[in-house]
């Protein structure tokens, strides 16, 4: 495994926090990978003020357009050169397999540079002229932004924030969750190293790892931070509206999922089969848009359940750096237990244990915070289990009789943010996914991403809107220009 990082990035110096140290563990062995330092509040405080000066800074706030850009595809390329760098300390910190963690390196590399080709070409609007003026809508930098991520995705998420904030000309305070800050501090380093190629003042980017309750609260709350960024819990997002709300600062939340997967009788049942299982057991179900919910049409449900059980029982658990494994270790202990008070509340509501239940027995995962993938059958969605996230490898089938009553029971949830749909006909695909309540629908895939496409949760699933073009544009502020074109008098001229 590469170095590993412990001082933290505080108004453009590396250097140790003052806040209470970081264990992060090893969630496949529970071993301890390091002590990494936080900020204090005052930290916090400096940080945001230094953020302020370094955004206002003629060498950041002059710079083109088209030379953010040039910035933009330097990290980009720094992140795609350190991939096996950032993916062995995604795996450390997470348990995510070696595949999945440099995907998720160079899809942040790939966010880079294609908000680097967005800003080169985004324009600003003549717009149509109503009097004796010439109008124009024009954008700006919003100035410091807080940027709050979780501790399943790093790396990516975190490119997803910093790349239109950067692009859209403003400094970022960055906070990691304190279970996983290792890889952040490492794309930390690679960013401070292209500000420094551009004699760009570092403190642009602090990364500020730490508790929500210190680091969080003091990052959103800070008066000079003008927009907040957040990817996490539906009840941390509510906090975080509210005090953005008091603020008058725009925000923008990505929240819980209770995602439905509907597989309709027609649907290729291979093809099905494989993607309810990577939709809710890759990433070990740690997934804001995990299919937990699998929905199959009657007629069916049977001998797919009883063939989707057989696959997951085949599942291969273990730890990460296998190249063999399919379902790593959970985040960490206490989140494995988590998981498995939500199983036993599931027994509790009259759950059938179709497979899983339990963490893995042997030597192997002793130390680990392993979970087996487990199926559940015979609740109704009303129960807890069925509407509260679980965020972990648990799958609930529920069998539906027709489109009226898989519609009701699919949309019967406080969360709207994902949904996947297997079936043959593009028709009856294209009605259904117009009547889900949900931000993506996947048909005949699941989990695929792309940087061009726009990402928003609905109801309590978020607030506002990630990735895309218009990305750049929600981190700025518009503004609007008349210049007068009439050469008559003003009418109190004189």
């Amino acid at each position: 495994m590469p170095t590993v990082p412990t001082d933290i990035l505080i108004a453009g110096q590396w250097r140790r926090g003052a806040g209470e140290p970081l264990d992060t563990v090893d969630p496949a062995t529970g071993r301890v990978l390091a002590t990494v330092s936080s900020p204090s509040a005052a930290e916090v405080c400096e940080a945001a003020e230094a953020a302020a000066r370094a955004a206002a800074e003629p060498a950041w706030r002059d710079l083109l357009p088209h030379e953010r850009a040039r910035l933009l595809h330097r990290i980009g390329d720094l992140t795609e050169q350190s991939a096996d760098e950032l993916s062995a300390l995604q795996t450390a910190d997470t348990g995510k397999t070696l595949a999945e963690t440099r995907a998720l390196a160079l899809s942040a590399a790939g966010t880079f540079r294609y908000l680097a080709a967005a800003l080169e070409t985004a324009e600003d609007t003549l717009t149509p002229s109503r009097g004796p003026y010439v109008t124009m809508s024009v954008h700006e930098p919003i100035g410091v932004v807080g940027a709050i991520n979780p501790w399943n995705s790093p790396v990516a998420s975190d490119a997803q924030k910093l790349a239109p904030a950067l692009a859209a000309g403003n400094a970022v305070l960055l906070k990691p969750a304190a279970w996983t800050p290792l890889v952040s501090l490492a794309l930390g380093r690679l960013i401070t190293r292209a500000l420094e190629e551009f004699r760009l003042p570092t403190a642009l980017l602090s990364v500020l790892p730490g508790s929500g309750r210190v680091v969080g609260d003091a990052i959103v709350r800070h008066p000079l931070v003008a927009r907040i960024g957040f990817t996490g819990g539906t009840a941390t997002g509510r906090s975080i509206a509210a005090v953005a709300a008091q603020k008058l600062i725009p925000a923008s939340l990505e929240l819980g999922g209770k995602s439905p997967t509907i597989v309709r009788a027609d649907a290729d049942v291979e093809q099905a089969l494989a993607g309810v299982l990577f939709g809710i057991f890759s990433s070990s179900g740690q997934s804001c848009i995990a299919g937990s919910r699998l929905f199959v049409a009657r007629g069916i449900y049977d001998s797919f359940v009883g063939e989707l059980v057989d696959r997951v029982r085949a599942l291969r658990v273990g730890p990460g750096t296998d190249p063999a494994t399919q379902v790593g270790p959970l985040v960490h202990h206490r989140h494995r237990d988590a998981v498995a008070a939500y199983v036993d509340l599931a027994r509790s509501e009259g759950a059938r244990v179709l497979c899983g239940g339990s963490a893995p027995e042997g030597e192997r995962y002793r130390d680990g915070a392993y979970y087996l993938p487990t199926v559940l059958d015979g609740l109704p969605n009303t129960s807890r289990t069925c509407q509260e996230e679980i965020f972990g490898p648990v799958l609930v089938t529920l069998p539906y009789d027709d489109e009226e009553d898989l519609v009701r029971q699919a949309n019967d949830s406080v969360y709207g943010l994902a949904c996947g749909i297997w079936t043959r006909d593009a028709r009856d695909a294209w009605s259904l996914a117009r009547r889900i309540e949900a931000g993506t629908v996947w048909i005949n895939t699941y989990k695929q991403f792309s940087a061009s496409t726009p990402f928003s949760g609905w109801k309590d699933s978020g607030l506002g809107t990630e990735k895309g073009r218009d990305a750049i544009r929600a981190y700025q502020r518009q503004k609007s220009l008349y210049w007068g074109t009439s050469t008559a008098p003003l009418p109190w001229a004189n």
